[in-house]
């Protein structure tokens, strides 16, 4: 079955935005594992704030076009351009890509829609890309999670730059 994976760049404070919603501090300079990561897989799901940014950022999906684009969202009206709108039961939803045929899933982003599928336990893998700064306030990564997830370091990268790379999977049981 295919793996559901949450790649995210975070601070050292544990955010993935600063107050305003920037996300400038994140590092652009190089590669950073990303191509490799885009190779492995062939799906990405968006809550609707992540997708709006993502079009924002690249003028539409940009590198992300080629991929199977999901959106989450009730309040979005309308068609989306290159995406697939999911309204209703998000869990169900999931359960079926993830059990269709393909490489695995980015789960782009969406805290909400990563809260639901993180206590629903079908987020598979973890990638955090740690930046070496400190915010000081922000959007935390996580919040509200009703009990711990205990994760296992499958490997780890540290950049010239200062960025950590940490990959990691839920632990066996």
């Amino acid at each position: 079955m295919r793996k559901i994976i949450l790649a995210v760049a975070v601070t050292l404070d544990n955010f993935i935005e600063g107050p305003n919603g920037e996300i400038d501090w994140c590092f652009t300079d190089q590669d950073y594992g990303m191509t490799d990561f885009l190779n492995r897989i062939d799906t990405i799901l968006y809550g609707r704030k992540s997708y709006e940014l993502v079009v924002k950022m690249e003028g539409g999906l940009g590198m992300y076009g080629n991929k199977k684009n999901y959106v989450f969202s009730n309040t979005i009206k309308g068609q989306l351009e290159g995406a697939e709108l999911v309204r209703g039961s998000t869990l169900e939803q999931v359960k079926e890509i993830k059990a269709a045929p393909g490489k695995d899933i980015w789960l782009f982003g969406g805290a909400a829609l990563t809260e639901s599928l993180m206590q629903a336990n079908l987020v598979d893998e973890f990638w955090f890309t740690v930046h070496p700064i400190i915010l000081g306030k922000g959007k935390p990564l996580f919040t509200n999670l009703q009990h711990p997830i205990n994760l296992t370091l499958v490997n780890s990268k540290v950049y010239e730059t200062g960025l950590v790379s940490l990959n990691y999977q839920l632990k066996e049981k």
